[in-house]
């Protein structure tokens, strides 16, 4: 795929996410041939915007979540500016793609991680975070989930269906406490849905904060203090309705809350 095809698919998916607009399908042609490709392309989507990239997101960790999202591997995606938004959150649902909301664990860094070539060891990425929150990620994709859905690589390209953040506030003395086996429960509009952990979906927040880090190392990128990075979800993927509120309960860290209006 040559450099032009790339730009190309990058001023598309740019002109898309800001007009908050969705297509079905995408011309052969344009589809990353891999994952490589299409991460450089996610990066010339961040050129055409001009946005500043604020946090990133983190999926597909483990076996079960990688065969849903048709990867063999955890995949990531940039949060741009301004969408962290603090609970309670609302959004439009006229104006989301495909919504997912997820319950995930966001972590916020206080301190540089940047590229090297020594691997990051999951100690010194702790060292590196400031605060770790109660979270839903309100995940959106540009392309229409239908038959014409593309390939993987045209989805990392949009940036892993990166959309809004919704934070909780920060768990006290969290080094201290055993986020990883807190179940959290997720309801819609007073219903129980969903139930999780992170022990279970992530194995603890960290584990998907190294792996970025050192993904974002290889690729001479970084991260950044001050940016927010969520971590993965705790309790899988669902389909919002308009007038739809869902609130995650993770016990004595806190509830979220993010309203579909």
């Amino acid at each position: 795929m040559d450099v032009s095809r790339q730009r190309e698919l990058a001023r598309h998916l740019a002109d898309l996410r800001r007009n908050a607009r969705q297509r079905s399908g995408l011309d052969e042609r344009l589809v990353p041939p891999d994952a490589d490709t299409a991460y450089r392309i996610a990066r010339m989507v961040e050129e055409e915007l001009g946005w500043d990239v604020v946090g990133w997101k983190i999926a597909g960790m483990k076996p079960g979540l990688q065969r849903q999202l048709r990867t063999s591997s955890p995949i990531y995606g940039r949060v741009f500016a301004p969408l962290i938004k603090a609970s309670p959150a609302r959004v439009e649902h006229a104006r989301q793609c495909s919504p997912i909301p997820e319950v995930e664990y966001q972590v916020r860094l206080g301190a540089d991680l940047p590229p090297r070539a020594q691997p990051y060891a999951i100690d010194e990425v702790g060292d590196a975070v400031a605060s770790l929150h109660p979270g839903i990620e309100l995940a959106e994709c540009r392309f229409v989930h239908d038959a014409a859905f593309p390939p993987m690589p045209a989805i990392l390209a949009d940036g892993a269906g990166s959309g809004t953040i919704v934070l909780g506030d920060p768990i006290a003395d969290w080094r201290s406490r055993d986020v990883a086996a807190q179940e959290v429960v997720l309801t819609c509009n007073g219903v129980e849905r969903r139930r999780g952990s992170a022990a279970e979906a992530i194995d603890h927040p960290l584990v998907p904060l190294t792996w970025l880090a050192n993904e974002l190392s290889r690729t001479g990128i970084g991260l950044k203090a001050g940016q927010t990075i969520s971590t993965g979800t705790l309790t899988g993927m669902l389909r919002p309705k308009a007038g739809e509120t869902y609130v995650a309960d993770f016990g004595p860290f806190g509830t979220v809350s993010a309203a579909y209006t």
